[in-house]
């Protein structure tokens, strides 16, 4: 049975919101996009890496997905790159219809939840998931997520989607696994459900 591992840019103050550049997500009128962009340091990408050097599936939602998709086929080749497209791609979505642009991609029938739940009982496979905030919170309480790899970036933004927003979930436990600090002041935490 493989894991699902949820690798997350976060601020300070909890937003996940385009990390990555300004286009990326300016749904409710976010303005702060590239925010990740001046912390950037090799350890991050020592620590992502890592997770997608053994076998390996994406897991995605529909938004993640599509921007991905968008992006990373029209990138020089370089290692992140081959290996995205490279990997089998799982994406959950409702409004999406196959067959899916980017190669390798498979549409997730029906609830993501128990989707989700049936491909890692069945694939050996770890499950990496980049962003898709709302993948991971309602992965989040059904217990599917067992790995966070949260990057925790030393500044605020004051808006933006969250990944932990206020759900009215229940108290959730983890432990920190492993923990290092950057050069740039950028805190790499991997946590686990407590149970585990």
């Amino acid at each position: 049975m493989g894991k699902v591992i949820a690798i997350e840019h976060l601020t300070l103050d909890g937003v996940m919101q385009a990390p990555g550049h300004p286009e990326e997500d300016t749904r409710g009128g976010f303005r702060h996009g590239g925010w990740a962009a001046r912390c950037q340091d090799p350890a991050m990408q020592a620590a992502m890496g890592a997770r997608m050097s053994t076998e390996w599936s994406l897991l995605a939602g529909r938004t993640t997905y599509q921007r991905f998709a968008d992006h990373w086929p029209r990138q020089a080749p370089n290692p992140f790159t081959e290996a995205l497209n490279r990997v089998r791609k799982y994406v959950a979505s409702t409004t999406l219809a196959g067959p899916l642009p980017w190669q390798h991609s498979t549409l997730l029938d029906g609830d993501a939840v128990a989707a989700v739940a049936a491909l890692r009982r069945e694939s050996a496979a770890n499950l990496v998931v980049f962003g898709s905030g709302e993948l991971v919170r309602s992965l989040l309480p059904h217990g599917l997520v067992d790995e966070l790899l949260l990057l925790i970036h030393p500044l605020t933004l004051g808006s933006g989607r969250r990944l932990f927003a206020d759900s009215g979930s229940d108290l959730s436990a983890f432990r920190l696994a492993d923990s290092t600090v950057t050069p740039t002041g950028v805190l790499i935490a991997t946590y686990q459900p407590a149970g585990t």
